[in-house]
């Protein structure tokens, strides 16, 4: 069966620490099976039968409230998809340079036209993003603690679920489980009306963490 990746949304926030054994079993239940987390339990990684991702997501996020007692969003994405998003290249090499923050939010659906022009008025002197379909991409020339953004203001503004994670995690799953995506959705290169250019001309000398999300 093919793997699918998971990434929840809060669910280990507000005092509450899921151990992965639970989580296992309550995805067992479901009929989805080999689940392990990566780096944390918010990245699941497993198998399961050939279903639309809505079913499964829908499915997920219900067991996970009725087992644990409080919400937790639930956003799948295909071995080929998130390959695709680690391989994505929205931002000129000389603003990734320039840049010291780089992280990616999983949306449930892409974005309309509106939510886009919403998304591209948070830009910043420090902060760019870039939409491309169920993700939004951020780069921060300085380290994240010294941004206004945050995901609770991207979630006010779009009223709706996210869920952000590093680039250099999302990357690093990729290339532990091996995972490919076809030449076509590797490839792609942004529209100039929605690149974002970042000034560059302030750079920190380390990142810190990254924020809880």
């Amino acid at each position: 069966m093919p793997k699918l990746v998971a990434f929840l949304r809060a669910i280990n926030v507000g005092g509450h620490n899921v151990k992965m054994t639970d989580l296992c079993a309550i995805f067992a239940k479901l009929g989805l099976n080999e689940a392990e987390s990566f780096i944390a339990s918010g990245n699941l990684i497993f198998t399961a039968p050939r279903a639309p991702a809505k079913v499964l997501e829908q499915k997920i996020e219900a067991a996970l409230a009725a087992s644990l007692g409080y919400a937790v969003s639930a956003f799948l994405r295909t071995e080929a998809e998130i390959a695709a998003v680690a391989a994505y290249r929205p931002f000129t090499k000389a603003q990734f340079n320039a840049s010291v923050a780089y992280n990616v939010a999983f949306l449930a659906d892409p974005l309309d036209a509106a939510a886009k022009k919403t998304v591209l008025t948070m830009k910043t002197d420090i902060d760019g993003f870039y939409v491309n379909g169920r993700e939004v991409y951020w780069l921060c020339t300085l380290r994240q603690s010294d941004s206004k953004f945050s995901n609770a203001l991207f979630e006010r503004a779009l009223k709706r679920r996210a869920t952000w994670r590093g680039m250099q995690s999302v990357q690093k799953l990729v290339a532990k489980y091996g995972f490919t995506a076809q030449a076509a959705q590797t490839e792609q290169t942004p529209m100039r009306d929605e690149l974002q250019q970042l000034p560059g001309v302030r750079r920190a000398t380390a990142a810190d963490p990254r924020k809880r999300r």
